[in-house]
């Protein structure tokens, strides 16, 4: 039986950790070359090997979403790997706690903590669409997808900035599919809910029997389970789908 993604070269950022790792595993064991990008070398330098661990392909770039010119190198050092972008799964994000303290209202969030955290989360993936979309216009298609969130759904009390920069990830995923389905390049959004990851974990201990309390499912996803929709979305039998927001949240968002 033939792989999902047999041949292609994938590009994955924040793949050092949480969703990001669990897609590029994923990618690599559906037959992808993948670009393992994150702030962080060391963490991706891991993913890479447990992905060379288990029989894929792949290298570990350093990039900062938020820097222009370090996207343009990360997208300019897969194609040097792989001699080209077939697709790419945007992933690099912050949650509010991680750019100031957590649990504030919105009105006394400062703006410096707002700023940092729309410069990664959407900014940072307008800048990997730009460069990835000229890319892949080189190839005559492409297949594209960001990661937003049910708070991108949603209102999220004391978000802070997380759930604004979410909302206009799939405001930015639905105008670039509409731009560029033209160049066949798909581009998607995909929208977990709370999943066991580093950046979900303060969230999880402070909350999390409330949290689980409206889930349908009645527990957290697992990393795992996004790459798979993810992987999905980049394949060839998504090839009709183009400029949606797809929810994998356990039902939370159905309530």
């Amino acid at each position: 039986m033939s792989k999902l993604l047999e041949g292609k070269s994938a590009l994955v950022t924040g793949a050092g950790s949480g969703i990001g790792r669990a897609t590029a595993l994923a990618m690599a064991r559906e037959g992808a070359w993948v670009a393992c990008a994150d702030l962080s070398l060391d963490n991706a330098k891991q993913t890479l090997k447990r992905m060379e661990a288990a029989g894929g392909q792949g290298v570990a770039i350093q990039v900062d979403v938020t820097d222009e010119d370090s996207v343009k190198a990360m997208v300019a050092a897969t194609v040097d790997a792989f001699g080209g972008l077939d697709i790419a799964f945007n992933n690099a994000g912050i949650a509010g706690h991680q750019a100031g303290p957590s649990g504030l209202k919105l009105a006394d969030v400062s703006l410096e903590q707002f700023n940092a955290v729309m410069a990664v989360n959407l900014t940072g993936v307008f800048l990997c669409l730009k460069h990835e979309v000229q890319e892949m216009r080189r190839r005559g298609a492409g297949a594209i997808v960001n990661t937003a969130s049910i708070a991108g759904l949603l209102g999220l009390r004391t978000g802070n900035a997380y759930p604004a920069s979410k909302h206009a990830v799939i405001g930015l995923t639905k105008t670039a599919a509409a731009d560029h389905a033209d160049e066949h390049i798909r581009v998607n959004a995909i929208c977990p809910g709370y999943i066991e990851t580093p950046m979900t974990e303060e969230s999880r201990e402070r909350h999390g029997n409330r949290i689980i309390a409206r889930v349908p499912m009645s527990r957290f996803g697992e990393p795992e389970e996004i790459a798979e929709a993810v992987v999905f979305l980049c394949s060839d039998r998504a090839s009709f789908v183009t400029g949606s927001a797809w929810t994998a949240d356990g039902g939370y968002s159905a309530l």
